[in-house]
């Protein structure tokens, strides 16, 4: 064998491969569709193993492969038609269902439109005459404000300052709570 010969039979091996490749690109993408297909009929739908080792899905299977053929029945996996009215009008019922109620905690406050007052939560701010109680109660108030407008890590949505003023931290000044 010469190197021109090797060559060729090295194309073709090439080549078998991918052809072998697609063959079982289709072998699979036919299988899935008439696994996956809807039932028209009660229909057997049977897998195999042929001699080169491939699964083999069909609803007519070889005589050489009836001995060792697993065939699953569309009638036995179908739903039947009470469980699928009873399916819909569960889907019906979850799709016209009000949504459920939320704790007054958990509400968030509406936006303020222009015909209605844009007062703030909490009402008063803290000055340099702010006793140590009451910038703490404001500081509570601040951040149960704040609650709803939180995001998942942690952040602050930009609407939650239309609706909440910022209270810093009373520990700066105050010192640490005593229990």
């Amino acid at each position: 064998m010469n190197a021109r010969t090797s060559g060729y039979f090295i194309g073709i091996k090439r080549h078998f491969h991918r052809v072998k490749g697609f063959a079982l690109l289709a072998a699979l993408a036919v299988g899935a569709n008439v696994v996956f297909s809807p039932a028209v009929g009660a229909t057997s739908i049977c897998r195999w193993v042929d001699k080169n080792g491939k699964v083999q899905f069909s609803d007519v299977v070889p005589e050489s492969y009836k001995s060792v053929v697993t065939c699953t029945h569309t009638e036995k996996t179908a739903t039947p038609a009470n469980q699928r009215a009873a399916n819909d009008s569960l889907k019906d019922r979850r799709n016209n269902a009000s949504p459920p109620a939320t704790a007054a905690s958990n509400a968030v406050p509406p936006r303020a439109t222009a015909s209605q007052s844009t007062a703030k939560r909490p009402g008063e701010k803290v000055t340099e005459n702010t006793n140590c109680q009451t910038w703490r109660r404001l500081y509570d108030e601040s951040g149960a404000c704040f609650a709803p407008f939180r995001t998942a890590r942690g952040g602050i949505k930009a609407e939650a300052f239309a609706a909440c003023n910022e209270v810093p931290n009373p520990e700066a000044k105050c010192g640490p709570q005593s229990n």
